[in-house]
């Protein structure tokens, strides 16, 4: 198997003679199960599922600004399953998903798995995919935040490996209709770390994910996230919509609240599952195949959660405040804002200031009880 790039090829489904399910080709290879959930969840419709096609495709003349590269009846399904097989909202973003790729071109050059920046991002784990999926038939990605050494990826590529996992796991018709869940370890992800997360790239994140790519998520799980990022995700909060702010779950170290989503059967020890932990390497080689190598025997055995603690410049111990302390209010004070005369702030002491305000501000530590 050579290295996956950008437009998987079609795999030809089987269809069951012995199945009384009435369908269509573009249903071939999907479980009854799989079909009578499109059928109550999305609408989806066997007898006008053509009909449905066509009226998106007809849409395209509208949009002239705009490179449709593909527009076969199977591609402009899964925006139709994705938006519920509302034919307006299903080609609105059809229209984005190219937009978005002609307004970053550079993101999509060269885009496949051995690219080199992918390949990187592929191999220290960047998104991890877990082979079982849950018990409502999702698969489930993981991402290991700590593991982000800023030295060696950066944030575009570990988005764009993202994004080109997500067109090679799109291609099943079972995952278009199930969706996926993302789970985030943000242990020991160090402040030094979350400084790089500018508003720039997260809003490239956000276009690129939530508006912009036709997948179902029905989760996105926060575990052992610091104060910091409680701050950055009330940062963004607005740039989301409503229906995506009610699919993230800010668990902190309560795996318990995450089990109670996402069955421990199917998780990794790292979750507090049942199965194995989880081999970094495991999608990378399923994407590479032969091509596969960890480059200069960079492992994540070798590098893990403990290096990027204890690797932090004298900037950021410079930059960085005191521990912070609980005060009898129940809000969050520290000692450097009190006690440290006044001297000309650096670039990590100036965007700590401004998320521990919005912190303090909104009280986050009261309403997430942290």
């Amino acid at each position: 198997m050579g290295p996956v790039s950008f437009l998987p090829k079609h795999q030809k489904l089987s269809t069951s003679k012995g199945d009384s399910t009435k369908m269509t080709h573009l249903q071939a290879g999907l479980s009854p199960e799989t079909i009578e959930k499109a059928r109550l969840e999305l609408n989806e419709n066997p007898d006008v599922l053509h009909q449905d096609i066509q009226q998106v495709r007809d849409m395209i003349i509208t949009r002239p600004d705009i490179g449709f590269l593909r527009t076969d009846d199977a591609f402009i399904l899964r925006f139709l399953r994705a938006r519920k097989f509302h034919q307006a909202d299903a080609f609105r973003l059809l229209a984005q998903y190219f937009q978005y790729r002609q307004l970053n071109l550079d993101m999509f050059k060269n885009f496949k798995a051995d690219d080199p920046g992918i390949k990187r991002a592929l191999i220290d784990g960047f998104p991890g995919v877990l082979e079982n999926r849950d018990h409502y038939g999702r698969k489930i990605l993981l991402l290991f935040a700590a593991n982000w050494d800023q030295s060696r990826n950066s944030f575009t590529d570990i988005l764009r490996a993202i994004l080109l996992s997500l067109e090679v796991l799109i291609e099943d018709p079972e995952l278009q209709i199930n969706g996926f869940i993302l789970i985030i370890d943000w242990s020991n992800f160090s402040f030094k770390q979350a400084s790089k997360l500018t508003p720039s790239i997260l809003k490239l994140a956000i276009e690129g994910l939530q508006d912009s790519f036709p997948a179902r998520f029905g989760g996105v799980h926060f575990v052992n996230q610091p104060w910091y990022i409680h701050a950055l995700y009330t940062l963004i909060k607005p740039f989301l919509k409503d229906k995506t702010r009610k699919r993230i779950f800010l668990h902190g170290n309560n795996l318990n609240s995450l089990h109670q989503l996402i069955h421990p059967e199917f998780l990794p020890s790292e979750f507090g599952g049942t199965l194995p932990p989880y081999d970094m390497g495991t999608w990378a080689r399923t994407l590479l195949g032969p091509d596969y190598s960890d480059e200069n025997d960079y492992t994540h055995t070798s590098y893990n959660a403990m290096h990027v603690k204890h690797t932090s410049s004298n900037l950021e111990r410079e930059c960085s405040p005191k521990p912070m302390k609980r005060m009898k209010c129940g809000t969050f004070e520290t000692h450097w804002r009190k006690k440290q005369p006044a001297r000309k702030c650096c670039y990590h002491q100036r965007i700590w200031n401004h998320l521990l305000s919005i912190y303090l501000a909104t009280g986050t530590d009261r309403e997430l009880g942290v």
